[in-house]
């Protein structure tokens, strides 16, 4: 990903890894994704892939305490806060990040589909804006991070109910006040009594869904002048070696002409 967003003619270029799969969230929630289960064959891949980037001359964030997601959207941050930055694109698709979006400032690229998610792009797909997405995933869950919602919340329903209170704590237990604010949404009183009843969890959702973004405590991410991609180092032809990449050299040099 980074080499072909330097290619793309990125300036500055930082990736943020999961050094350890595990994070403060396995301590909220049993049921959270962790190394469980994954191969070794990955796993083992982790350290060799923040070798080959720290070769490629690409800054490294290797976080423990909390993960890669929320170094980007702390990165993200630094970067929309600094005036000389045109664009701040985030490299992933994740669900959980389209809560930094911001106007067309601070965007989320899923180079799968080729697709540029601004703050426009997260209200179509969501219903809701970036300042709701903890919140859509608390109630409606997230498969791929292990945590699963409240029963019977779906994608419509949250959406529905979040585009007039925004926020889960705001969400009346009546389900007769919905209905006199204007939220139509089916099997209102069901999931208004799920939602009085489980408040808890959904609050607990809503933070393991939240996306850190002071990680100072755990990786000192730097300013964006330490981010800018000045070239490959002399390690990188070793290491191509070692991964059977061999045209990573030339295709790194290519990149460097004309900057």
């Amino acid at each position: 990903g980074s080499e072909m967003c330097i290619r793309d003619s990125a300036t500055h270029v930082t990736v943020s890894v999961d050094h350890v799969i595990e994070s403060f969230r396995n301590d909220l929630y049993e049921g959270y994704k962790s190394s469980d289960g994954m191969e070794d064959e990955i796993l083992s891949q982790i350290p060799l892939m923040e070798d080959a980037l720290v070769a490629l001359g690409v800054p490294v964030w290797p976080m423990v305490k909390y993960e890669a997601d929320d170094g980007l959207a702390a990165g993200a941050l630094i970067a929309a806060a600094d005036s000389r930055v045109d664009q701040v694109q985030i490299l992933t698709p994740d669900k959980d990040l389209g809560q930094v979006v911001l106007g067309d400032r601070i965007v989320q690229f899923d180079r799968r589909q080729d697709l540029i998610i601004n703050e426009e792009a997260v209200h179509t797909k969501f219903g809701v804006g970036p300042q709701s997405i903890a919140d859509w995933l608390g109630l409606v869950g997230d498969t791929a991070d292990g945590f699963p919602g409240l029963p019977g919340w779906g994608a419509k329903s949250a959406s529905s109910v979040l585009a007039q209170y925004l926020h889960i704590e705001n969400i009346p237990d009546a389900a007769e006040q919905w209905a006199h604010d204007g939220v139509t949404v089916r099997g209102a009183a069901k999931l208004a009594t799920t939602l009085s009843e489980q408040r808890e969890m959904a609050d607990l959702f809503k933070v393991i869904a939240t996306v850190v973004t002071e990680v100072d405590d755990d990786v000192d991410l730097g300013s964006v002048d330490d981010w800018q991609w000045r070239g490959p180092t002399k390690d990188l032809a070793k290491i191509a070696a070692s991964l059977e990449m061999t045209d990573l050299v030339e295709r790194a040099e290519r990149a460097m002409i004309g900057r």
